[in-house]
């Protein structure tokens, strides 16, 4: 190999050292919905703030990611995550067989379930105490689903609302005696009114929330399982699930 050759092949390796070095520090976009407290919501300066706020920083932290969170619309968000617009989402997303069709999930990062809220001396112990009591759902929601099936879809019992804050309002000021919701809100929404508290039925089937990236996108995955496992071992998840929970934080599995 000649001087010319050898200056030429240096300068192609560090044209390459250089991109790799760029891919590896590359910003990703972690798109999420912050109209979903205590999950992904705007605080009073703008700022998206969340336990999932919380929860893909110490993950990215930890597997040594530069990511930037940009609020993004529910009902785009699976668009923009396949046009690449995002990179990664992360919003309160249901691990299902039909979205794994579509989209690879980490191992999860919450597990969800129902809660029934009610009021301190309601005597409720789990969804067959709440037969001929008023029931405040979200319409169409699985706390819906979940009184539908149990009490009938047309029962007069049943009081279907737009947000849970509406419904927890409601059962604050008596117009209700009990709420369903997905555990994460409720349980939110609860700690702000001492005067409610919750109630687990263990008939209530277990969910799980996972980070999504484009399928295929192993190299990502990876860093991610590897970053969530990490912020699992070091206590970490523990910390940011009592703060915005205000309870322990239940074991995850792995997969």
């Amino acid at each position: 190999m000649n001087l010319l050759h050898k200056v030429a092949a240096t300068a192609s390796l560090i044209v390459l050292t250089v991109a790799s070095a760029q891919a590896q520090n590359k910003e990703l976009i972690v798109g999420s919905s912050a109209t979903y407290r205590p999950f992904a919501y705007e605080s009073p300066t703008k700022e998206i703030v969340g336990y999932d706020v919380d929860m893909i920083k110490a993950v990215a932290q930890k597997a040594g990611l530069q990511i930037r969170i940009v609020n993004t619309p529910w009902t785009g968000i699976f668009a923009s995550l396949n046009n690449g617009d995002i990179d990664l989402v992360i919003s309160g997303v249901t691990i299902n067989d039909k979205r794994k069709q579509s989209y690879d999930f980490t191992m999860p990062y919450f597990e969800a379930r129902q809660l029934i809220a009610v009021q301190q001396n309601s005597s409720v112990k789990s969804l067959k105490d709440l037969a001929g009591k008023k029931i405040g759902v979200v319409n169409g929601s699985t706390g819906d689903d979940i009184a539908s099936r149990e009490f009938g879809k047309t029962s007069p019992d049943i009081r279907r609302f737009e947000s849970t804050p509406v419904v927890i309002s409601e059962l604050v000021n008596n117009g209700l005696d009990a709420a369903i919701g997905d555990n994460g809100v409720i349980a939110f929404r609860v700690q702000e009114h001492k005067e409610l508290k919750t109630v687990s039925d263990p008939g209530f089937a277990k969910e799980f929330f996972g980070i999504v990236v484009k399928q295929g996108n192993k190299a990502l995955l990876d860093k991610l399982n590897t970053g969530l496992a990490a912020v699992k071992a070091d206590g970490s998840y523990a910390r940011i699930y009592k703060k915005w929970f205000q309870a322990e934080a239940p074991t995850l599995p792995a997969q």
